[in-house]
């Protein structure tokens, strides 16, 4: 859990960040399955990964949105229980986004549309508040003390 000191581990955060992110994509996937793979013939990555695919001017495009933004809310969910600490939420919803971006820029270029840029933004403040908040609801409860009594 989260009481007591931390210690400086670098293979947990590591381990932490390659799990939220693959979590991360993991969830984007199902949404885009059931949003976007019922209305295109064929899915691929360009889903994923090509800023051209997040557009307004589409109902697809609008799939590919809420896809994103739901995502967002299940990377808040998967916060609360793979880092379980708010003050390190936004530290790693900076850090999937961030990656996510690197990705983009590998697959198809720098993202030159602002949608794709509102939504990435719109994506971590999401990410990060709400994980902050589920993490401060769990760090604020109340610890259960049982009293033993003995029977004598």
């Amino acid at each position: 859990m989260f009481y007591g000191t931390a210690a400086w581990d670098p293979w947990l955060i590591v381990a932490q960040i390659l799990c939220l992110q693959c979590l991360y994509y993991l969830s984007l996937g199902v949404f885009l399955t059931f949003l976007v793979g019922t209305r295109v013939s064929r899915m691929s990555l360009v889903y994923f990964f090509d800023y051209a695919a997040v557009t307004t001017s589409t109902v697809t495009g609008w799939c590919v949105i809420a896809s994103f933004l739901l995502s967002s809310l299940a990377g808040a969910g998967i916060m609360l229980h793979l880092i379980e600490r708010a003050k390190k939420c936004l530290d790693f919803s900076a850090t999937v986004y961030i990656i996510h971006l690197f990705i983009c820029i590998i697959y198809g270029g720098w993202p030159s549309s602002i949608t794709w840029w509102v939504l990435n933004g719109t994506g971590v403040a999401v990410m990060a508040l709400l994980g902050e908040y589920l993490c401060i609801k769990r760090e604020l409860r109340e610890i259960p003390i049982t009293r033993f009594r003995s029977n004598v």
